[in-house]
């Protein structure tokens, strides 16, 4: 099964069951992964699949690194500017089988993105409830969405990475 076969209709995002996670490098050579654990969504499939839509939002406040002080540098000025800017948003603007582009805005920065995508099916829950599944990623480069901050390395080298891999891991509810 691919994703256009999902069936018409409305589908929003499980948060219970989704991840939206992101990897840069530190010190140019270790992973830090983190994620937006508030998230939202809704997919609206079309009959004709090329008209489905994709809206989404994560909220700058969830970042979660695993480290309280990294995740409260995410939060500041520096990065996110959570108290201006509480919210990620995505908007599609072209769905396929394999892929979905869309305008991402952080920091009340819009630029367009593209996700590979990937279909994991539809199953029914113990309580019957319908439930499909896909898994997207893209690299982004954080500076195109104003996130400079950045410190330089004695031995050359940043701090953080410039590039930022996304994968998203999302459950969806027929409505």
């Amino acid at each position: 099964m691919s994703l256009s076969e999902l069936s018409p209709g409305t589908w929003t995002v499980d948060p219970a069951h989704s991840d939206v996670a992101f990897v840069a490098r530190h010190l140019m050579v270790t992973k830090v992964r983190g994620r937006f654990t508030d998230v939202s969504g809704t997919v609206r499939v079309a009959e004709e699949f090329s008209d489905s839509t994709v809206t989404a939002a994560a909220s700058v406040a969830s970042v979660a690194t695993g480290n309280d002080d990294r995740d409260a540098h995410l939060r500041s000025d520096d990065f996110f500017a959570a108290d201006e800017f509480p919210e990620i948003t995505f908007a599609s603007t072209a769905v396929t089988p394999s892929s979905l582009t869309g305008d991402l805005t952080i920091k009340g920065v819009t630029k367009p993105v593209t996700f590979d995508l990937e279909f994991s099916g539809v199953a029914a829950d113990p309580w019957g409830n319908t439930k499909a599944a896909f898994e997207a990623r893209t690299i982004v480069n954080r500076k195109d969405w104003g996130l400079t901050w950045n410190a330089a390395l004695e031995g050359g080298g940043v701090l953080v990475s410039d590039k930022v891999t996304l994968t998203l891991d999302i459950q969806l509810l027929k409505g």
